[in-house]
């Protein structure tokens, strides 16, 4: 029998019941996010029932809220009357689940969120800071009241209930090849190049999952591959009212190969980002999370590219960086490097689907 999660406004009176907490993008759509209100009208006392979905972005902890002022935006608000009913209710599978467990006085609701919504993120806070951390999360919120929004109307906190919910995206079947890149450099005094030639072994990683980095080198230089160094780049979009990208390395590792003058190099090199080993992180992107539930790396966001999306965008890419080095008493002090960039998918797999009972 499936889960099923409510919560109770403090006055008793209304009910919020959701039947799952996750809902699915699929980048050309979005999973309908379904739920029934139970009501108790002898406790409305002429108000209405309504059911708002919001997808805020949220940039201060709670207890920084200063003279009313709420450090969140609201990105998308949708708001529905559920009772009085005002049109015939939404019918489904899942409705029709909740409906048997609230009974008569359960009224349904259901909202189609667009696709140009960001996925759920927060951003880690720093091993001092406490609230609740700042990013993109999504609340659904039935309140009691006379008209759906009116500024001058206040609303008691008893009347009303919430439950938080994530929009997600997991990764799209593919056997696509890796993308791969190439990079010349030459140097003085020398006749031919460094060759650097980067491949990803798969075009979509998984959490937790190595990268398969493939590394060819063909050294036609009178200088010294010292060593290959491999970062993974975590690389943060935040559009707000304006759009800035943080950069951070989430995994970085050294490999001691030498590559010799007029030599070459083929390997293939492993690397595992995980956030169990970037936990001091400040400011890191981590998918959105239920309470103090586990959580990952934040997944690379897909997107049509169609429409300008705000929130949290994010995105990876792999960095192989050669040392070269001229050899000699002089080597360290006349080093150079050569740089190559990939893009990385990291997501998480789609888990076996469930079927409501």
């Amino acid at each position: 029998m499936s889960k099923v999660f409510k919560k109770t406004s403090g006055n008793g009176h209304i009910t919020l019941y959701l039947a799952k907490r996750d809902f699915v993008d699929h980048v050309d759509s979005v999973e309908v996010v379904e739920g029934v209100v139970k009501v108790d009208p002898s406790g409305l006392e002429g108000r209405k029932v309504f059911v708002y979905l919001a997808c805020a972005f949220r940039y201060g902890s709670d207890d920084l809220d200063v003279m009313g002022l709420s450090f969140r935006r609201d990105i998308w608000i949708q708001r529905i009357q559920v009772y009085p009913p005002t049109g015939e209710p939404p019918k489904s599978e899942m409705v029709d689940f909740l409906m048997k467990k609230v009974g008569e006085q359960g009224q349904a609701f259901s909202f189609q969120m667009p696709t140009d919504l960001p996925c759920s993120v927060s951003l880690q806070p720093g091993p001092g800071d406490a609230g609740k951390a700042c990013g993109v999360d999504f609340e659904i919120k039935a309140y009691l009241a006379n008209a759906a929004l009116n500024p001058d109307e206040v609303i008691d906190k008893k009347d009303t209930c919430r439950l938080m919910i994530r929009k997600i995206q997991f990764a799209p079947a593919s056997s696509k090849e890796g993308p791969k890149t190439e990079i010349n450099k030459q140097f003085m005094m020398s006749d031919k190049p460094v060759q650097l030639e980067v491949s990803l072994g798969k075009e979509i990683y998984y959490h937790g999952d190595p990268v398969a980095i493939m590394v060819k080198i063909n050294n036609g230089t009178t200088k010294v591959v010292k060593k290959i160094k491999v970062t993974v780049e975590q690389l943060t979009n935040v559009v707000l009212y304006s759009s800035d990208t943080y950069s951070k390395a989430v995994c970085s590792e050294e490999f001691g190969e030498t590559v010799n003058p007029n030599s070459t190099l083929e390997k293939s090199l492993q690397i595992t980002p995980l956030l169990a080993n970037n936990k001091e992180k400040r400011g890191l992107s981590v998918d959105g999370r239920l309470k103090d539930e586990d959580t990952h790396l934040a997944s690379t966001t897909l997107s049509q590219g169609e429409k300008d999306m705000q929130g949290i965008i994010v995105s990876y890419k792999v960095k192989v960086n050669l040392m070269v080095s001229s050899g000699g008493l002089l080597g360290g002090l006349t080093a150079s490097d050569v740089t190559a960039e990939l893009p990385l998918i990291l997501m998480s797999p789609k888990p076996a689907g469930e079927k409501l009972e």
